[in-house]
């Protein structure tokens, strides 16, 4: 077991009716002005912007909002809300969201609390010194992004993609409650499963070797998505179906799933977010796309491992020898994306990318890890193009 620090110092108020303790959260910190920050039309049609605005009325607590937070997360808008919480002396950001407006709002509350150009964080020339606190009204249950210390933001400039951690993002409360998930197109909640099952996936393929309890954990997590997913495709207000997947994202972004590892592989996030980046796809759905690529490509370095997550997440019966089982466990999986409509190519995901745009691709990737993406089997440019080109 290799030495490890778990600290998740997030409050998590879980349960129906639970985005209305917002204003006693926020005013129990001692913050007097807080921007909400959000998506699209869908929060104030619903009625939850209005329910979250009556709770800080009742609180005292005064409030601006900023929508227009869109998928793969734009610097421009992170710009506008910098500039808005400094001309606003707010001390506090509120994320009505899923993943992409919490990242958002991570990106503000840096801007705010820093003195330079809040990208540098992003383009690895600088390093945060504070953050503005941040709370999270989570509506898509996927990113995990209301328990982790990540963010990943999209510079239009370039249509780069990336992203920063450190623990002064993490948020100080994040309100799950599993209602505001149902009407969620049935995309949306595979994407947001499948994001999920990745973080926990990222994590297991690591090269620390067999953690009983750590795998354990991680193993239960993933074939509880997995259960509940299919759940829902057929029952959408599920209401104990959404539960699961909604807890199951928090716990999978945390660090729980890592503890005692070397942190695990996450090449497949690194290749999907410059995907994200140039064809601004779907984060999940990219995901899935490119995950069966990578895991032919790398399962030679590890067979044991890939035949472990074959057995015990996708319940395949061993083969001969590791390697038959591991690639049966991949085809598993790749048939489970397919049963929630997930694609597991680029062209099932509405993509086709040249040969010039592969070669971009695996550049801009190559930068973004600063030269090797992964542990399973560290791969340079020239294995990320492979991926993508196997991926088509």
């Amino acid at each position: 077991m290799e030495d490890f620090v778990y600290y998740t110092p997030t409050k998590v108020v879980f349960g129906r009716g639970s985005e209305l303790q917002v204003g006693s959260l926020v005013a129990a910190r001692g913050c007097k002005k807080v921007l909400i920050h959000y998506g699209g039309g869908s929060a104030r049609r619903s009625g939850l912007l209005e329910r979250i605005g009556r709770s800080l009325d009742e609180a005292g607590i005064a409030h601006v909002e900023l929508g227009g937070v869109v998928p793969n997360p734009r610097l421009s808008l992170v710009y506008k809300g910098i500039e808005l919480a400094k001309a606003e002396g707010v001390d506090f950001i509120l994320a009505v969201g899923g993943g992409s407006v919490i990242d958002s709002a991570k990106a503000i509350g840096y801007g705010v609390a820093n003195d330079f150009d809040v990208w540098e964080l992003y383009d690895f020339k600088r390093k945060a010194t504070g953050c503005l606190p941040i709370g999270a009204v989570l509506t898509i249950a996927a990113a995990g992004s209301e328990m982790s210390q990540s963010s990943v933001i999209t510079n239009e400039n370039g249509w780069i993609k990336r992203g920063y951690g450190s623990e002064y993002c993490r948020p100080a409360f994040a309100i799950l409650n599993p209602e505001l998930t149902m009407t969620l197109p049935p995309y949306q909640t595979s994407c947001g499963c499948t994001d999920i099952l990745m973080h926990t996936m990222e994590r297991y393929f690591n090269r620390t070797g067999s953690m009983e309890l750590t795998d354990g954990i991680a193993e239960a997590l993933m074939r509880t998505v997995i259960r509940n997913a299919l759940i829902l495709m057929e029952q959408p207000d599920n209401y104990e179906a959404r539960a699961e997947v909604m807890w199951a994202g928090s716990l999978s972004h945390n660090g729980l799933t890592g503890c005692g590892t070397d942190g695990g592989d996450w090449a497949t996030h690194k290749l999907e977010h410059e995907l994200g980046g140039m064809f601004d796809v779907a984060h999940g759905a990219g995901l899935a796309a490119v995950w069966g690529s990578w895991a032919r490509y790398v399962c030679d370095a590890d067979p044991a491992r890939f035949a472990r997550f074959a057995v015990k997440v996708l319940d395949v019966s061993p083969a001969a020898n590791d390697h038959e089982t591991a690639l049966a466990g991949i085809a598993a999986m790749e048939d489970f994306y397919r049963s929630i409509q997930m694609p597991t190519s680029l062209r099932e995901l509405g993509i086709a990318p040249t040969e010039a745009q592969i070669e971009e691709l695996a550049a801009k990737c190559a930068v973004a890890v600063k030269g090797t993406a992964g542990v399973v089997k560290p791969l340079k440019q020239a294995d990320l193009a492979a991926i993508y080109r196997m991926a088509l």
